[in-house]
């Protein structure tokens, strides 16, 4: 069994938002040389998450949307509360959204290619930037 491991490091522009990594991940399975196995992908962020869903700009609006509703930015979080008025220290939403997306992935490799359905990208999801972020990549196999 053989192991890549590679990084993908970016900045983020907004306080939410989606961005597309299938590209840069799948630049790393080819340096791997890895044919057959897995593609192991980790955020290292309590304020970010990584997801598998369709590249649709009004799809990731509607996500983004979608979690604003469900656990809004501006709330009686006692996290926020801890540190008073300093903007960059009131993401609890972002902890909580953590918590129900996850800050990982795993994708099955077979012949050198991910097996992502036809409509599947890897999503990188955004909760509290801008940042500077980055997504470790593992790639186990033959």
């Amino acid at each position: 069994m053989r192991f890549h491991i590679g990084e993908i490091s970016f900045h983020t522009k907004k306080k939410t938002e989606i961005l597309d990594m299938t590209q840069d991940v799948g630049r790393i399975v080819k340096e791997s040389g890895v044919k057959d196995g897995l593609v192991n992908l980790w955020a290292p962020h309590a304020t970010a998450a990584l997801a598998v869903n369709e590249h649709d700009l009004d799809l990731w609006e509607d996500i983004l949307s979608a979690m604003r509703k469900l656990v809004p930015v501006e709330a009686d979080y006692r996290h926020n509360a801890k540190y008073g008025s300093i903007p960059h220290e009131q993401n609890a939403h972002a902890h909580i959204l953590n918590c129900m997306i996850k800050p990982d992935v795993t994708v099955p490799l077979h012949d050198g290619k991910m097996q992502l359905g036809t409509w599947q990208s890897i999503l990188f999801i955004e909760l509290d930037g801008p940042r500077s972020r980055s997504i470790s990549v593992q790639i186990m196999g033959e």
